[in-house]
């Protein structure tokens, strides 16, 4: 779980959370469960490997304002070696849903290639399945 505090400069003229920085927040969310798998931003860039989002999706349930905790839960819904499906369930201090998004991604080589992860990266694609929710 990644917690994230709603900064000043994140909320809008009615002090509400302006709803661009949740995308903002599930890249934080993302960068930090990668780091909890041992694949960090730094090791992926190392190997040669980046992911681009192809496709975010957010509902939101809940207004946040400043100074509110959100806790971010990340979950690879779906995962088949090309494409990462990632699930956000954002909630606030008292457990109630916030936000819940997803986001997919691929993988491609430094040359904009699109990488076969079981092949060519093996131990980044054991991680990620290994943390799957009903795919592969």
């Amino acid at each position: 779980m990644y917690r994230h505090i709603v900064q000043y400069y994140e909320t809008d003229k009615m002090g509400i959370t302006h709803h661009s920085n949740y995308i903002r927040w599930m890249e934080e969310a993302r960068i930090d469960f990668l780091s909890r798998i041992g694949w960090d931003y730094a090791r992926l860039e190392e190997e040669g490997i980046v992911s681009p989002v192809v496709a975010v999706n957010c509902r939101y349930k809940k207004s946040t304002t400043f100074s509110d905790t959100v806790d971010i839960d990340v979950t690879v819904e779906e995962f088949k070696g090309v494409k990462l499906k990632l699930k956000y369930v954002m909630k606030n201090s008292e457990g109630e849903i916030v936000c819940e998004a997803d986001s997919e991604h691929c993988f491609l080589n430094e040359q904009g290639v699109p990488v076969r992860l079981r092949k060519e990266y093996p131990l980044f694609y054991r991680a990620l399945t290994e943390c799957c929710h009903g795919s592969e």
